[in-house]
Parts: C-alpha cells; sequence; structure tokens
C-alpha cells in the first residue's frame, strides 16, 4: 500500500478532516501547533495557510494526490472500515485458540 498525500483545503467555517484526531477540525493556530506540528502523518501546509497536507496510507480507491474539499463528507468516508483477506486469515486462524 502506498502514501497518499491528502490535500484537505479548509471549508467557508475554516474546518478541516483531521486523520490523526478522526474528526472534523478547526485549522487553527492551536491545532497546527498541538497536532500538526508534532503528527507523523502531517506533510505541510498548502498555499499560506488554505489547508495542509496530510500523508497516510488510503485503503480506499482514490487519486494521489486526494484533493479534500469538504472535510464531513471526508470524515463520513473514512469512517468505513474495509475488511482485507489478511484479516479474514488472521481472524480464522485465532479463532481456535
Amino acid at each position: 500500500m502506498n502514501l497518499v498525500t491528502h490535500t484537505n483545503y479548509k471549508n467557508q467555517d475554516g474546518n478541516i478532516y483531521c486523520c490523526l484526531r478522526n474528526k472534523v477540525v478547526e485549522l487553527n493556530q492551536q491545532q497546527e501547533e498541538q497536532f500538526c506540528q508534532g503528527c507523523k502523518m502531517f506533510g505541510g501546509k498548502v498555499g499560506g495557510g488554505q489547508g495542509v497536507n496530510c500523508l497516510w496510507e488510503d485503503l480506499r480507491n482514490v487519486s494521489n494526490p486526494h484533493i479534500v474539499h469538504d472535510p464531513i463528507r471526508e470524515f463520513n468516508k473514512n469512517q468505513t472500515r474495509y475488511i482485507t483477506s489478511d484479516f479474514l486469515i488472521t481472524l480464522s486462524s485465532t479463532a481456535y485458540l
């Protein structure tokens, strides 16, 4: 699985989807200092504070870069969990322990 650049632009309320916190947050100085700066997924600011780039392995079939303008929609789409065949094999092998 490859790292995908998620370009998260602020919406009209100044909010973005934050994968680290798995929620929609206001992209302000507090968010940047307390969360973005120490986050291993942080890939830098976008266009003078219009948003942020985040890099993480995305199981969804998305473009790279994945451009996000609607943080609520992005949050909702990230709540779906994908089960892979590797997970099912692991699950079935531990069922008899």
